[in-house]
């Protein structure tokens, strides 16, 4: 009976499959009736087939690979609702683990584990800023003076900053790139700042070319400022990728994090370089007193009282258990074995690709400059044949994702092109795409694009 009852479940599916195949499934209506469902999951399985592969996407700064043991621990927390502490105890003590352990990580203060975690880096970016502005604020008030300007400054920040700005009525006071200064200068910093500014924010690992601003220089240069006229800025640091790697990978780093005084809070991404499951950010504060009270929130309806400061509310729990899978399980020589490979990997991709005599490099993928990434241009006036938004169309053809897109400021006009170099991204894959660069550069030799492309035309989606 229960072989018949196989086949017989077996064929039903065929048939339903069968007539999913000749009709197309709803896309602008609700549908009336259901399917089967292993004919509908075949369905949608192989539509998904239509989209690019994640192992060949460059652009990206997210982790494309995870272990079996993280899509086991995913699998028993997908019911679960992170904010629902007093439902789900355990997974709340491991978020606290989480916040304890970086707050060791980026050398907190001992006893102060103040932070949370969010759905990603930018989340976390806007919470620190919304700290900022409430510290601001408050300062302004107590001693009788206007607080209807606030505003920041940074250097050419990835969107969420931008996002938070506006979000936030926050003026932004944004360094360009100029020649020779592509990252932000502890002296323009200071002629930027006034009374008005909330912080400062430098970022580790600028979205655009992977470079490391100088968190150490800036903060000498605010002090300095402080000693001089008493005016007080704090630091937010955006380590959102280098928050993961600086404490792991060799090569001289300058103090970036609670170190420094000055630096208030730090954001980062566990989804990028922190290796976990997309969907987790982290943001800590040097001290208590750095969040503000009155942003902290006391909701009692899911039972107990639970302090909430996120912007989300319910979320799924997995991305942070698998985070904290990932702290115990590689400590901190797992981490630096997997960052230093990929930094070894980056800069073996560059000597082979300046052998081809065609670009100037920006970032090699130096672990001590930046992150394991590599940024190249055209030469000044080179007319090759063709631009960087036709050699990203290109390899686009093999399946690779490698952005073109332009720069700021003075190099408005300059486009660059980007690979990120993450774990599973092997020197095999890096001799493969290598030699589809290569193929690419023939074809432009024998095909010179008359009518190159746009960057509207041929600018891929760059993760900016």
């Amino acid at each position: 009976m229960s072989e018949k009852k196989s086949q017989s479940d077996e064929t039903r599916g065929s048939v339903e499959f069968r007539t999913l195949a000749t009709e197309s499934l709803s896309r602008e209506t609700f549908p009336v009736g259901g399917q089967d469902p292993e004919a509908t999951y075949q369905v949608l399985s192989e539509e998904l087939l239509l989209d690019g592969n994640s192992k060949q996407n460059l652009a990206t700064f997210c982790q494309t690979w995870e272990s079996n043991q993280v899509h086991r621990l995913m699998d028993l927390a997908m019911d679960k609702n992170l904010i629902d502490k007093d439902e789900y105890p355990q997974t709340a003590e491991i978020e606290r683990r989480c916040v304890a352990l970086l707050a060791d990580l980026w050398n907190a203060p001992k006893g102060s584990q103040v932070g949370c975690s969010t759905i990603g880096s930018s989340e976390a970016a806007m919470l620190g800023g919304m700290a900022a502005k409430w510290r601001w604020r408050e300062k302004r008030r107590a001693a009788g003076l206007s607080t209807d300007r606030p505003n920041m400054v940074c250097g050419s920040v990835q969107i969420c900053w931008i996002k938070f700005a506006r979000y936030w009525d926050i003026e932004m006071r944004e360094i360009e790139m100029s020649p020779g200064r592509l990252c932000m200068d502890p002296e323009e910093v200071l002629e930027k700042v006034d009374e008005n500014t909330i912080f400062v924010v430098p970022t580790l690992g600028v979205t655009y070319h992977g470079l490391y601003e100088d968190v150490q220089a800036i903060s000498e240069a605010l002090d300095d400022l402080q000693a001089r006229t008493g005016l007080d800025i704090p630091i937010h640091v955006d380590a959102a990728s280098g928050g993961f790697l600086i404490p792991f990978t060799r090569g001289e780093h300058k103090p970036w994090d609670f170190q420094l005084e000055r630096v208030k809070s730090i954001n980062s991404s566990g989804h990028k370089f922190g290796l976990a499951p997309l969907g987790v950010g982290w943001i800590l504060w040097r001290e208590k007193k750095d969040l503000p009270e009155e942003l902290v929130f006391h909701v009692s309806y899911l039972g107990g009282d639970m302090p909430t400061f996120q912007i989300n509310f319910s979320r799924p729990a997995g991305q942070v258990i698998a985070q904290y899978y990932d702290f115990v399980r590689l400590g901190r020589s797992g981490y630096a074995e997997i960052h230093n490979g990929s930094h070894e990997v980056a800069q073996y991709f560059c000597s082979i690709l300046k052998t081809l005599g065609e670009f100037d490099i920006i970032h090699d993928g130096a672990p001590e400059m930046g992150i394991p990434a590599v940024v190249w241009t055209l030469p000044e006036g080179a007319n090759p044949g063709y631009n960087l938004y036709d050699l990203a169309d290109r390899l686009r053809m093999r399946g690779w994702q490698v952005p073109a897109y332009p720069l700021t400021g003075t190099y408005k006009a300059t486009p660059v092109q980007r690979i990120l170099v993450k774990l599973g991204f092997t020197k095999e894959m890096a001799d493969l795409l290598l030699q589809h660069v290569k193929e690419a550069l023939d074809y432009f030799q024998k095909h010179p694009a008359h009518t190159p492309l746009s960057a509207e035309e041929g600018g891929s989606y760059c993760h900016l």
